[in-house]
C-alpha cells in the first residue's frame, strides 16, 4: 500500500469552465477576474492526498468479479476490466479546505461559491489524473480508471474499498451512512492493469 502526497500549483482553467457550463466556449465573457480571484483563494488550501493498492481480479460467472478485496457483479466494471489480471484501487482527495471555503462562501458570495465547487471538482480530477499516471509509470498500461456509480457498478462497495485501504487513516476521507465522500472533492477508483508487472 502506497500513500501519496502532491501539490496543485494551478487547478485546470478548461475543466473548471467546464464544470460552470462553458465547455467549447473560447472565451468566458466577464469571467477571468472571477476565476482568478478564485484561485487565489482555493489553491493555499489544497492538500492532495492519495492511497492505493494492487489486488489480483479473477473472473467468476457472467459478471462476477473477485477484486482481490470484494466480490462484485457489474457488467460495466467487466467490459472496463477486459484483458486485465491485476487492478490498483486507489483513493485521493484534495482535502477538506475546499469544502470549508465552498460553504464560506454560500454564506456570502454564491457566484463565488459556485465558481470555487467548479474549481475544487476540477481540481479532484486533475489530482486523480497525477495519481492515475504515478500507478501507470509503476505498474504499466492501463484501462480508464472506473468509479463506485459508474454504469451498473454500486456506490455500497464504498464499504469494501475504505477498510481495504485504510481510507480515513490514511488520507482522513470518511464515509457517510448514504456512501458519500467527506471531504466531497475525493475519489475512490478501479484501474485495470493490462501487461501486470505485479
Amino acid at each position: 500500500m502506497k500513500v501519496i502526497s502532491g501539490i496543485i500549483a494551478q487547478p485546470d482553467r478548461k475543466e473548471t469552465l467546464r464544470y460552470l457550463g462553458y465547455a467549447g466556449v473560447s472565451g468566458a465573457q466577464g469571467m477571468e477576474e472571477l476565476l482568478c480571484e478564485c484561485e487565489r483563494l482555493l489553491i493555499p488550501v489544497l492538500a492532495p492526498k492519495a492511497v492505493y493498492s494492487a489486488y489480483p481480479v479473477t473472473r467468476g460467472e457472467g459478471c462476477a468479479l473477485d477484486l482481490g478485496f470484494a466480490k462484485v457483479e457489474s457488467r460495466s466494471l467487466c467490459r472496463n476490466l477486459e484483458g486485465c489480471n491485476d487492478i490498483v484501487l486507489f483513493a485521493a482527495t484534495v482535502g477538506a479546505g475546499a469544502d470549508r471555503l465552498i460553504a464560506k462562501y454560500n454564506r456570502i458570495s454564491p457566484a463565488r461559491a459556485v465558481v470555487l465547487q467548479a474549481m475544487g471538482a476540477a481540481a479532484v480530477e486533475q489530482w486523480c489524473d497525477e495519481v492515475n499516471a504515478r500507478i501507470v509509470a509503476e505498474y504499466g498500461p492501463a484501462r480508464p480508471r472506473f468509479s463506485c456509480g459508474y454504469g451498473d457498478l454500486p456506490l455500497a462497495l464504498q464499504r469494501e474499498i475504505f477498510p481495504a485501504l485504510q481510507v480515513t487513516k490514511h488520507i482522513g476521507v470518511t464515509l457517510t451512512e448514504g456512501d458519500l465522500m467527506m471531504p466531497t472533492k475525493s475519489v475512490t477508483a478501479i484501474v485495470g492493469i493490462i501487461q501486470s508487472c505485479i
